[in-house]
């Protein structure tokens, strides 16, 4: 009977839900555009706007321009700043995308990426190689990455298996405690790793604060498949989670299977967080603030809130970037310092808004 009078009251309904999507996402668009452009154009090397423009464009099928650049501006387009500002996309799209991800899920607006052990079983492969590691890379790509990504999908997949153990995998509360469980163990094994290659630490936390300068093309195509994979799976179940936030009783009568749901979106999120952090390492905030952010202005549809969160959360990390090499110039800030000082005042006032609410 409800689907049936959903279903009659759809159309009428339609055009004012396009009319209401189209404005915030070609303002997230032009946003993502903006800080893109910004990206490519900052730095310490000068490049003429027109120039990167007319070089990108070259790269189109059919396209033949003269761009003008020398071969050093050239290379420091196209093997420094597109890959990094690429990868800043990718990575805080990510982790915004995975955030709402979990929030959805939990139906807690606290819920974070890094929840269920990603970030701990990242660090520990991370460092595991930067400390007893005698080889660079496999294949072209950077043996860091492929050990933090490994680290990450081994640290979900114990939350899952210690919560499998008490009998009820599905339940929030229980994934939160086995994945509380698993971040407290690997952090542990981490932290005694550290202190048995004191050598290494610079590396380490230079790892830990998260950084976009070692971002190349060859890391992008490490991560892609699954970031497209994990994107598209999340933005599949957005109606579905839309209608999880009245409950798991209510959605089971409207024949929607809560577990499963459950289990395929967080698998999603996990996958989509274990690739950002695998070339980006661990970034702090970005998948709580942006879902919050992107809430307040959008309203609460998971149709909203997951694709405007990849836009806006890509468009954060690239300005967040741009802040990072250009601050201390010619030093670099750790990125994860530069979204944790916008972030965590920005996370005090949506406290201190939503409990205003709330009273």
């Amino acid at each position: 009977m409800i689907p049936l009078l959903a279903r009659r009251l759809r159309p009428a309904a339609e055009p004012i839900a396009r009319h209401r999507r189209a404005l915030p996402f070609a303002a997230a668009s032009l946003l993502l555009a903006g800080a893109v452009v910004a990206g490519l154009l900052v730095g310490a090397a000068d490049l003429p706007a027109r120039g990167v423009v007319l070089a990108l464009l070259d790269k189109l099928p059919f396209v033949d321009l003269d761009h003008g650049l020398t071969p050093v501006q050239y290379s420091v387009l196209m093997e420094i700043r597109l890959p990094r500002v690429l990868g800043a996309v990718v990575v805080g799209g990510l982790l915004s995308v995975a955030g709402a991800g979990y929030q959805g899920v939990f139906r807690n607006p606290m819920a974070d990426p890094y929840l269920l052990g990603a970030a701990a079983g990242a660090g520990l492969g991370a460092t595991l190689v930067i400390g007893y590691s005698n080889v660079e890379s496999v294949g072209g790509i950077g043996v860091v990455p492929l050990a933090a990504f490994v680290g990450a999908i081994a640290g979900v997949l114990m939350a899952y298996a210690l919560g499998a153990t008490a009998g009820h995998v599905g339940g929030t509360t229980t994934l939160v405690l086995a994945g509380v469980a698993v971040s407290a163990f690997l952090s542990a094994a981490q932290t005694f790793v550290q202190q048995s290659k004191v050598e290494e630490l610079r590396r380490i936390y230079s790892w830990i604060l998260g950084s976009l300068a070692g971002i190349g093309w060859d890391e992008l195509r490490l991560v892609l498949p699954y970031a497209l994979l994990s994107t598209f799976v999340l933005l599949l179940h957005a109606r579905l989670l839309d209608v999880m936030t009245i409950g798991d009783e209510e959605a089971k009568v409207l024949g929607i299977n809560a577990g499963r749901v459950r289990f395929i979106v967080l698998l999603a999120a996990s996958l989509a967080t274990a690739s950002a952090v695998a070339i980006s390492g661990l970034i702090g905030f970005l998948g709580i603030v942006i879902p919050h952010a992107v809430r307040r202005v959008a309203g609460g549809s998971y149709r909203l809130i997951l694709p405007l969160s990849v836009l806006v959360g890509g468009a954060f990390l690239v300005v967040g970037d741009i802040i990072a090499r250009t601050a201390t110039a010619p030093g670099e800030l750790p990125i994860g310092v530069v979204t944790a000082f916008i972030g965590a005042p920005f996370f005090v006032v949506i406290l201190r808004t939503t409990r205003r609410v709330d009273l």
